[in-house]
């Protein structure tokens, strides 16, 4: 989910932990905790959760990625770069009376080199929390519940990643792409409200039913501005606040559901749903005047096209669950098997990916005598869109170089997370990136015939909790 930040306590601290995982085994079975109170002495802890019961919950999440590149990508080695979350949770109603109300923010210290964006040059980002180094505020915004809680508006700087397109069981992996999915990464505006930089807007939920619930949002639609430098430089720490871009609007219908097996029933969930975006896109292939963009009697500058939209669904199904879990729910913290797929479209002519599909399943409580353990493996697929497959055949014909045609990206992840201590958690993984890019020329090859190789990711992430 980025000054440069170094030095901070707890990332050396993380460093250390990282290093024992070996140490695994003396917390088996121990109880699954959200903090991590073992990190500071019982008299903080007590001032804390003193704090916490009045209404006003402080809280730290430490990441930390050791990350290193095998073979292809555009270099080899491994690094290490991490994030540290702070945050606020004010609950109105104990605070101050205000019954449903509820204020929330977090601010981000990023530090560190990302793998993808010097490593590897792939579409789906290695790791979720790689962004430029920086101090950043990221959420900060008001929240009001009505009728017990079955209506819910927020309002303020917030992103969309959380709770559209996605699915419990997705968050057990580390690749970007499985929190907020490259098809809107790559094809809105400064990659859309999403880590590290949110954006302002209103979000409303509504139970309709026990079993139907509907998300709406409007949000500004360009989350940094226009500027040829890298958006997360363009809003150097989250304080742009803009509101006067064209909007972008995002829904979505969660219908929940049990099917019964074996005379027991398994909880799923299916998600349809659609955003349109109002503002201007670029041509993926041609001028205002019709001519392609790699046309050396061209202009060079793509035409701008008025507007852009996406539809997409979700899916999350419950496959297993042991004889003593009664809970039907898609908890992905609950022992047993769920898996997940989502697909998603945008019109070709104006976005970089057109058609986008992942997919993966999730085990929990399989370990022997580590019933907190999970692990999973998942697939992700990005298909490069017709239209700026062609510019590339376009270049390949005004330059006389066979240089390589972009087509799409595969990844696959596999993962392992251990639960060392309540609020501590190591998870090695593996990834690796068929055609990254979709096939772009490899920047090492003067030729520009070859494309760039398909990368071995190998890593481990160290999570801290308070």
């Amino acid at each position: 989910m980025t000054g440069t930040a170094h030095g901070f306590p707890l990332r050396a601290a993380a460093t250390v932990l990282a290093s024992s995982v070996a140490w695994t085994g003396a917390f088996a079975g121990a109880k699954d905790e959200s903090a991590a109170p073992w990190l500071a002495p019982k008299w903080f802890n007590a001032w804390h959760d003193g704090l916490a019961n009045k209404g006003l919950n402080f809280g730290a999440t430490y990441i930390a990625d050791n990350i290193g590149n095998a073979t292809g990508g555009v270099a080899r080695g491994a690094i290490h770069f991490g994030r540290l979350d702070l945050s606020v949770d004010a609950d109105l109603d104990k605070l101050v009376g205000w019954t449903g109300g509820r204020f929330y923010a977090n601010a981000f210290v990023i530090y560190g080199r990302g793998l993808s964006r010097n490593y590897v040059h792939n579409l789906a980002t290695i790791s979720e929390i790689e962004a430029l180094p920086d101090r950043r505020l990221y959420n900060a915004y008001f929240e009001q519940s009505f009728f017990n809680d079955r209506l819910n508006i927020r309002a303020g700087q917030q992103a969309a990643d959380v709770e559209f397109f996605d699915s419990q069981t997705d968050d057990l992996f580390v690749n970007g792409t499985f929190g907020w999915p490259a098809i809107k990464a790559f094809n809105l505006p400064a990659g859309g409200p999403a880590p590290p930089i949110a954006v302002p807007g209103i979000r409303i939920k509504a139970a309709l039913t026990d079993k139907i619930t509907a998300y709406g949002a409007v949000f500004n639609g360009d989350p940094s501005g226009p500027g040829d430098v890298d958006p997360q430089l363009r809003d150097r720490h989250g304080l742009a606040f803009r509101v006067n871009d064209p909007p972008w609007v995002i829904g979505q219908v969660r219908f929940s559901y049990d099917i019964d097996i074996g005379g027991r029933p398994l909880a799923g969930n299916f998600t349809p749903g659609a955003w349109k975006h109002y503002g201007s896109f670029d041509s993926q292939r041609f001028t205002a005047q019709g001519q392609s963009i790699a046309d050396p009697d061209g202009s060079g500058i793509p035409a701008r096209l008025r507007g852009n939209y996406g539809i997409f669904a979700v899916i999350e199904q419950v496959l297993y669950r042991p004889p003593s879990v009664t809970e039907t729910s898609t908890s992905a913290s609950l022992p047993g098997v769920t898996a997940f797929g989502r697909i998603a479209y945008s019109p070709p002519d104006r976005n970089l990916i057109d058609l986008y599909m992942d997919g993966g399943i999730g085990f929990v409580g399989f370990t022997p005598g580590r019933p907190l353990d999970r692990f999973g493996v998942a697939m992700a697929y990005m298909r490069i869109s017709n239209t700026a497959r062609n510019l590339d055949i376009d270049t390949n014909f005004y330059t006389g170089v066979a240089g390589p045609v972009r087509s799409k990206e595969t990844l696959i992840e596999m993962i392992y997370e251990a639960h060392i201590k309540p609020g501590w958690l190591i998870a090695p993984y593996f990834q690796y990136v068929f055609r990254p890019s979709g096939g772009v020329p490899n920047p090492n090859d003067p030729t520009g015939i070859s494309r760039i190789g398909d990368a071995a990711v190998f890593g481990v992430t160290t999570t801290i909790r308070y």
